[in-house]
């Protein structure tokens, strides 16, 4: 198993009303996923490449998932999203931490917009493996991601028993 975003996706308890955001949705697995789990409520694909956003939207409409937004955003830069602030009950951050050179940034606008309580999936690579994933040199060791976001003011809910293969994974609550 590579990664299952169904299985990692379950860990962050989604209801009916409730909304998501997918910072760096890419494809957009997790967003089209988390659509029909929040039925009622709205999920934002907040990615910088316009083509693969305009793919979600177009796959959402096939769907029939009226409550996916798509956003695109730099999330280098301080409140890129434009989403309102402390407005958020989830957010999934999967694969796009190696790749964010300001990191603290994006950290703070998942804070900004998360409400108080609000979760966090978080999933990363673990290694580089096989020209997948992250040169070695830019892979983000699992404790460096925890204390990067527990030094911003979230707390470690629990660790994911298997995210996926050469991944790691956790769940995040914004204290509060």
């Amino acid at each position: 198993m590579f990664t299952n975003p169904k299985e990692n996706l379950k860990e962050l308890e989604l209801e009916s009303g409730m909304s998501l955001v997918d910072f760096g949705s890419g494809s957009g697995n997790y967003a089209l996923l988390s659509a029909p789990l929040v039925k009622g409520g709205r999920v934002y694909a907040v990615d910088i490449q316009r083509g693969l956003l305009e793919k979600i939207k177009k796959e959402a409409g096939t769907r029939g998932f009226s409550n996916v937004e798509i956003v695109w955003a730099d999330l280098e830069k301080p409140e890129s999203t434009g989403l309102r602030e402390n407005s958020i009950d989830a957010a999934i951050l999967a694969n796009v931490l190696f790749l964010i050179e300001k990191k603290e940034i994006l950290v703070d606008e998942i804070k900004r917009v998360l409400r108080k309580g609000g979760k966090l999936l978080f999933l990363d690579w673990a290694d580089s493996f096989g020209g997948l994933g992250p040169q070695a040199e830019h892979v983000i060791l699992e404790k460096e991601a925890k204390k990067l976001f527990e030094e911003k003011g979230f707390l470690l809910v629990k660790n994911l028993a298997n995210p996926g293969d050469h991944h790691y994974g956790f769940i995040l609550k914004l204290n509060g």
